[in-house]
């Protein structure tokens, strides 16, 4: 199984300090919707895993989480493709769970969702807490310059990290390799 893992806000729709709180203010970075439709024909699964603490701050409810993803499921298979798992960490940075990026939880659900080995598999974000959670479980830390993207370029970011400008650079180097 090919199986490549994304990080939501900042990769797939326009990031906001404010939070995304609602599916109007869930808005696609222009070329990512193709990309995963791209990466889904080319033989590829695509699974989400998204820290989405705006729950646990009240700002928004599951159904509101759900319909976002609805909207993403949506798109992508208006252009032909397929989303597979999405997961997400509802809990605050204090909350102490294992599953908020950096720790690696959302990454070992995906993996035993689909019976898979997470070395080596590329996880695309644009944090620096998405390529902590990579490493943690020997994936390939993978970042893209949308969101906070720049921001995180302009730290060390760990040794290996393949960098790309954009969620539609990674889907035509996985497809294309």
């Amino acid at each position: 199984m090919k199986l490549v893992i994304l990080d939501r806000d900042g990769v797939i729709n326009e990031d906001s300090d404010a939070y995304i709180k609602s599916v109007q203010e869930w808005i696609p970075i222009p070329g990512s919707i193709d990309a995963i439709a791209q990466l889904s024909k080319a033989g590829w699964t695509v699974a989400v895993a998204t820290n989405q603490s705006g729950i646990a701050r009240g700002y928004y409810d599951l159904a509101t989480l759900d319909a976002m993803h609805a909207r993403l499921r949506m798109l992508v298979a208006e252009q032909g493709g397929e989303v597979g798992l999405i997961v997400y960490c509802p809990h605050g940075p204090d909350a102490g769970c294992d599953c908020r990026k950096p720790r690696p939880g959302m990454l070992k659900a995906i993996a035993a969702h689909y019976h898979a080995d997470l070395a080596g598999l590329w996880f695309v974000g644009d944090s620096m807490g998405d390529l902590e959670a990579a490493l943690a479980v020997d994936s390939q830390p993978v970042l893209v310059k949308t969101g906070k993207g720049p921001k995180t370029l302009a730290k060390a970011v760990p040794e290996g990290t393949l960098i790309f400008d954009d969620l539609a650079a990674v889907a035509r180097a996985l497809i294309h390799t």
